[in-house]
């Protein structure tokens, strides 16, 4: 049984050349004139963080899997000729990939980095014997782009979008105290109605012809299985799923509002004999919280003298979090009946509140001022393949700099990384999978909103996600975007008011058809870079004067989601001159001085570098090896202006500045009064 309901599947064409009929149906995309306010929306299901309990057991799926390629001319072969049905070696000679991982970079051969249509990977895993009597669901946390799953060669869930959980129900199809057999075909084909977009071409080659994928976003098309794939179980009638919200009482106690959902393997039964009893516990272990709710399951558990979540350098304690244990049991009737323990299930929670107005964004009634970072999951090797080792040097790295926020610049992050983000008080705006978006039509509208579905309730739960962003860099001066953007904000603010909502713009202020249905405006801009490279002194006014127009126009607050400049690690260079690591740092001390001035000014909320460590992109001539603006090389070390950035953001902090890091300005000389007043007097 399929648990996640997605809109219907759509032909994806290149002119008349058909690139995806093989994941597709074959159904003919008209395009013209819409009414972009209209259209099915899908709704997600289930997809609770999988995690062990008394009631639930896992079974990891992570490791070495067997993997072929696909003829890029002929990407439906393994289809027609039902290579899920047997082993894949058994068809074609395989190797062997890591998951989780990206394929790309994992071999020496260019003809996989740069392939072009589908994957295949297989494995074989046991089921213990004893999980018959269970529930069990297959789970993937991501796979980009478009994907089918089977087992023992019967087909259990398809899912488009890559960078986004999915799973389904494979109770009937597993073989219990036996081996089984799991198979995934994988595309990376984008096209003008995926999320995000590209473009595809059959190209002759010296030797034949290839198809070539295209697309204006400056980041790497990683593609495979790139986050843990893992069987878990769970009892007959179970918890499927949990909507948290919180909020502060005049005392001081905190308030956790709950509504759980149930399911069952009788699709008939209600929760009228069912009640679930909420308990929250603190860091150290001690039950604060209580709270039952009975048939309708939900409710509201308080915390007296509650311990509210707070970004990072905004409190001693940041980023404070509860766990919250659920417990579904039956409804016992009289003081002489018990009740039956059903399921449990853990998850971690932080108090916090959210407001914004025409001028400010405040968390716990206090006004933020943002100094954070854009990202890319990406690194060597692994390319956006999870990996815990450097999910947790990132996030040293944040807090050795100082930063209190990061976008999750273009696509939905790993759920790992939201808790990380959790637990260190780091807060994020998340976006979803929307890049450069352009060629509005009503296909592309509806996975834009499946998109942003899926990312608002994977994510809704977490403290730390403050924001979401429901595009970065759309062609927001075209006609169409007005409706089409309208869509999408009331959409997203349908889905979750408690939010505000952004999009990162980069198209001129008075060009711009969105920012009026936002509630935070964002923009891009790189002065010195891609407008008056070289010129420092060409940085500050601007700055000042787009931010500035930004606000009048639309009376919202304004940040800046993205400035910065490549920079070869190394390269050094007096006077500064461009592509230095001494022209970063004037760069981004230009930018500092407008940043001051506008923060004086009140609309002005947040500053974004573009970005935090450097990242592969496709292979053109303006980029060697990939993007390097980060101020972090791609193996995390530091560049001359992390240390001018970590000044900074440490100096902007809330705290108290004894709290300052000792070694955040090197020794030269002692600064006492009376060597100053001696200094004078010479």
């Amino acid at each position: 049984m399929v648990v996640q309901r997605k809109p219907p599947a759509f032909q994806r064409t290149v002119g008349t050349f058909v690139v995806m009929g093989v994941i597709g149906y074959m159904v003919n995309v008209v395009f013209g004139a819409m009414n972009f306010m209209a259209g099915n929306e899908s709704s997600t299901e289930d997809l609770l963080y999988p995690i062990e309990s008394e009631t639930r057991e896992l079974k990891k799926l992570d490791g070495m899997w067997n993997f072929v390629r696909s003829d890029s001319n002929n990407p439906s072969q393994g289809i027609r000729e039902k290579w899920y049905g047997d082993d894949l070696a058994r068809f074609r000679k395989t190797i062997q990939m890591p998951v989780p991982s990206s394929y790309n970079d994992v071999t020496e051969d260019a003809g996989l980095r740069d392939h072009v249509g589908t994957v295949w990977y297989d494995r074989r895993f046991f089921v213990p014997r004893a999980w018959s009597s269970e529930r069990v669901f297959v789970r993937f946390g991501s796979v980009h782009y478009d994907t089918i799953v089977w087992i023992n060669g019967v087909q259990v869930v398809k899912h488009e979008i890559g960078h986004l959980p999915f799973e389904a129900e494979v109770t009937k199809v597993l073989k219990y105290g036996d081996e089984n057999r799991i198979s995934v075909i994988c595309d990376n084909v984008l096209l003008q109605v995926t999320i995000p977009q590209g473009k595809v071409d059959n190209q002759a080659i010296d030797n034949g012809s290839e198809l070539v994928q295209s697309y204006t976003f400056d980041f790497f098309n990683y593609a495979g299985i790139h986050r843990s794939v893992v069987l878990y179980t769970v009892p007959r009638v179970y918890i499927r799923d949990v909507a948290v919200h919180t909020d502060q009482g005049a005392d001081g106690e905190g308030h956790v509002h709950y509504q759980v959902l149930t399911g069952s393997s009788n699709p008939n039964e209600t929760t009228d004999a069912l009640q679930v009893t909420v308990k929250l516990y603190d860091r150290n272990g001690t039950l604060v919280g209580t709270d039952v709710a009975k048939g309708k399951l939900e409710g509201s558990a308080t915390i007296p003298e509650a311990k509210l979540w707070w970004p990072y350098l905004m409190d001693p304690e940041p980023g404070y979090l509860y766990t919250m244990e659920i417990k579904l049991e039956t409804d016992g009737v009289g003081n002489d009946v018990k009740t039956t323990l059903l399921d449990v299930y853990r998850m971690k929670v932080g108090i916090r509140t959210l407001e914004w107005n025409s001028t400010a964004f405040l968390i716990n009634g206090r006004p933020i001022y943002f100094r954070g970072f854009g990202r890319h999951e990406d690194s060597d090797i692994r390319g956006k393949g999870l990996d815990l080792a450097l999910l947790t040097k990132d996030f040293n790295l944040l807090k050795w700099v100082g930063a209190n926020a990061y976008r999750t610049s273009h696509y939905p992050y790993s759920e790992e990384s939201m808790q990380f983000a959790d637990e260190n008080g780091i807060m994020i705006i998340d976006e979803c999978p929307s890049v450069d978006t352009e060629n509005y039509s009503q296909v592309l509208l509806q996975k834009h909103k499946s998109s942003i579905e899926q990312l608002v309730h994977r994510d809704r739960n977490h403290p730390s996600v403050v924001m979401w962003s429901i595009a970065n860099e759309p062609r927001t001066g075209k006609l169409d975007a007005d409706a089409y953007f309208a869509a999408v904000a009331q959409y997203t603010k349908l889905l979750d008011p408690t939010r505000p909502i952004t999009a990162a713009i980069a198209v001129n202020v008075n060009d711009d058809r969105a920012a009026q249905h936002l509630d935070i405006v964002s923009f891009n801009r790189y002065n010195a870079w891609y407008a008056n490279a070289g010129r420092l002194n060409m940085i500050t006014n601007r700055v000042v004067e787009e931010a500035q127009a930004w606000n009048k126009k639309h009376n919202k607050p304004v940040l800046m989601s993205e400035y910065g400049a490549d920079t070869m690690e190394g390269l050094h260079m007096l006077p500064a001159y461009i592509w230095s690591e001494d022209y970063q740092s004037r760069v981004f001390s230009q930018h500092f001085k407008a940043f001051d001035t506008l923060r004086a000014q009140h609309f002005f909320i947040g500053e974004f570098v573009w970005n935090f460590a450097d990242f592969k992109t496709a292979q053109t001539y303006t980029r060697v090896g990939g993007n390097k603006k980060g101020i972090f090389t791609r193996n995390r070390q530091p560049k001359a202006a992390a240390y001018l950035l970590r000044q900074r953001y440490h100096m902007l902090s809330d705290l108290d500045k004894s709290h300052l890091p000792d070694d955040l300005f090197l020794y030269t000389v002692p600064q006492t009064s009376a060597q100053l007043t001696e200094r004078s007097e010479l």
